[in-house]
């Protein structure tokens, strides 16, 4: 083949390398659109594996004082519609080191609520991150995105009830207003934590007002969840000191059974079971705990 021939196989052939990198460039830019986004890793897939999960966490509530209770009508009608676990426990006093328990399946060794903490240690965002999966918190009252403040008076944001800012592993991208929770929830990360601000999750304002709060910003993506292959949790951080730390927590979405869970379940149960879903690796105390099975068959749908 002469130097022409061969010169012009090039120029035919560029185009054609160009294209998986013009496409990579744009898989790049649609992520970009969701809070963080990770590598290249891929989890296992689970046979219920939603395509997206929200957490919401509201507080200081024992189980009896929201089940039944008139003034949570939207709550309620949550533990009718999916899994509501009966007796479900939160794992210690007082907020701060449930949230990490949660979060990273051990409370790093916090006992307060001062929030001036820092940790590099595996967790659920960086564990989605690594595998390829996406993460954003959302708090209500974060005055911007990436923000590392303690508090904001003005807003009724608190450090303390926000678990992914304590960790460096954990891009800032992640930490976010929920100001800037998509209304296009196909947008939203694989998985989502919620958490209202001091008045609107029952630690400062009254259970109504919590749960217009709820019905009002999370009703939209409950129903959409049933068409999205989709869950929403709700739960609450601890109890109130009344009820030996017994909380309400309720998973809703179409692969979810309307059931009542009556097995002694808590924070790393939770954990376990978004681990299992993702085909993460469990992380801390969550390695003991059984993940929940509230899952419906195809016959059941």
């Amino acid at each position: 083949m002469d130097s022409k021939s061969k010169t012009n196989n090039r120029l035919r052939i560029a185009p054609l390398l160009l294209i998986p990198l013009l496409l990579g460039g744009c898989l790049l830019s649609t992520n970009r659109g969701q809070a963080a986004t990770g590598g290249q890793a891929t989890a296992k897939a689970h046979p219920y594996r939603p395509d997206h999960i929200v957490i919401v966490v509201e507080e200081n509530h024992s189980y009896q004082e929201i089940a039944g209770n008139a003034h949570a009508p939207y709550m309620n009608e949550l533990m009718a519609a999916g899994a509501n676990l009966t007796n479900h426990y939160a794992i210690e006093h007082p907020s701060q080191p449930n949230y990490l328990d949660l979060f990273s399946g051990s409370n790093q060794g916090v006992k307060n609520d001062n929030p001036k903490i820092s940790f590099k240690t595996d967790n659920l965002a960086n564990e989605l991150l690594k595998h390829g999966l996406s993460f954003g918190g959302y708090s209500e009252g974060l005055p911007k995105k990436g923000y590392t403040g303690l508090y904001d008076l003005k807003t009724g944001y608190a450090r303390k009830h926000n678990p992914w800012v304590d960790f460096t592993n954990v891009p800032s991208a992640a930490n976010l207003p929920f100001s800037s929770f998509p209304g296009d929830y196909d947008q939203l990360p694989t998985v989502s934590f919620v958490i209202p601000n001091l008045r609107h999750d029952i630690h400062d304002g009254t259970i109504r007002e919590a749960d217009d709060w709820l019905k009002k910003n999370l009703s939209g993506y409950v129903k959409w969840a049933k068409t999205h292959n989709s869950l929403f949790i709700l739960t609450w951080d601890e109890d109130d000191l009344s009820a030996k730390n017994k909380i309400p927590t309720v998973l809703v979405g179409p692969m979810v059974k309307q059931m009542t869970v009556k097995a002694k379940t808590n924070h790393f149960t939770i954990l376990r079971t978004i681990e299992d879903l993702y085909g993460l690796p469990a992380l801390g105390k969550s390695k003991q705990a059984k993940p929940l099975d509230v899952w419906q068959t195809q016959s059941e749908k």
